[in-house]
């Protein structure tokens, strides 16, 4: 059976996370492989509706919970339908942000407690978790200036909230058990996107994927 591979790209919005995904997508593909393209929350009927609520609707209030909740079952069908049967085919799997962001934003930055996240993402996902997460950081000045559109629910919490997701992201880099590289975003693309495949590239072939350069 072909193997099959499982990343997630996350960070702070501004740091470039989704052009990255993009342009790793596309590398993947121009050398032959099969590779599904997702992104959390959306990627499903439900899950667009889902991340319309939760990203667009200034002025419906939720509670932490609620809004953790959301998300989880916007990835619960997100992996039904898309995930869990392209890592069947042996697809590689590359999605833009998961679980992680969940437990950072609404634990970390929102009170809730990150263990619990931990523990619901693990049944909302029937425990299919990345191999591996990309970490995208940047400073919060820094990723602000990148962003260049209206900030969405989730980016217009202020100052206090930003650095809190940022410092919750790399608490939880640290834990190895998270199997997460912190990639810098600082660089230009071009240079961010040859630092990414230094790192997925040998990480694919441990996998048994036959990459070429």
């Amino acid at each position: 059976m072909t193997a099959s591979t499982f990343l997630s790209f996350d960070g702070i919005d501004g740091t470039g996370k989704s052009t990255q995904c993009k342009m790793l997508v596309e590398w993947l593909r121009n050398r032959g492989h099969a590779v599904t393209a997702c992104v959390d929350p959306g990627g499903t009927d439900i899950g667009a509706k889902l991340r319309e609520i939760l990203l667009h609707a200034r002025t419906t209030r939720l509670s932490a919970k609620t809004e953790a909740l959301l998300f989880m079952a916007s990835r619960a069908e997100l992996v039904d339908e898309i995930i869990r049967p392209a890592l069947a085919r042996g697809d590689i799997v590359v999605s833009d942000r998961y679980l992680l962001a969940n437990v950072v934003y609404q634990a970390h930055a929102g009170g809730l407690k990150s263990d619990d996240l931990w523990t619901i993402g693990e049944f909302a996902t029937g425990g299919i978790l990345p191999d591996l997460t990309l970490l995208f950081d940047l400073p919060l000045e820094a990723a602000r200036a990148r962003r260049g559109r209206a900030s969405d629910r989730m980016e217009s919490r202020g100052d206090a909230y930003d650095a809190k997701v940022r410092d919750g992201f790399l608490h939880e880099a640290a834990n190895p058990l998270r199997r997460i590289a912190v990639i810098d975003a600082a660089p230009m693309p071009d240079v961010v996107h040859r630092n990414v495949l230094e790192v997925v590239v040998p990480f694919l072939r441990l996998k048994g994927h036959k990459i070429e350069e």
